[in-house]
């Protein structure tokens, strides 16, 4: 499961992320942020620190170098 997510996350940086503007908030981006968390604590627990970060990136979130605890 953790490959899966990894993939999802991987073609998003190599697909949509490249058209669209750069509007990342935090360092690193969030794909790059979720890669690396899944890659450390694996499919669950990457997994919700990933989608805690991306409910985090919105307007009234924070920004700065956010890295993966």
């Amino acid at each position: 499961m953790k490959h899966v997510l990894i993939l999802i996350a991987r073609a998003w940086q190599l697909g949509p992320s490249r058209i669209l503007p750069p509007t990342c908030r935090y360092s690193p981006s969030c794909s790059q942020y979720a890669i690396e968390a899944l890659g450390k604590y694996g499919a669950i627990k990457g997994g919700w620190l990933a989608l805690k970060r991306l409910l985090r990136c919105q307007p009234w979130g924070g920004c700065g170098h956010d890295p993966v605890p």
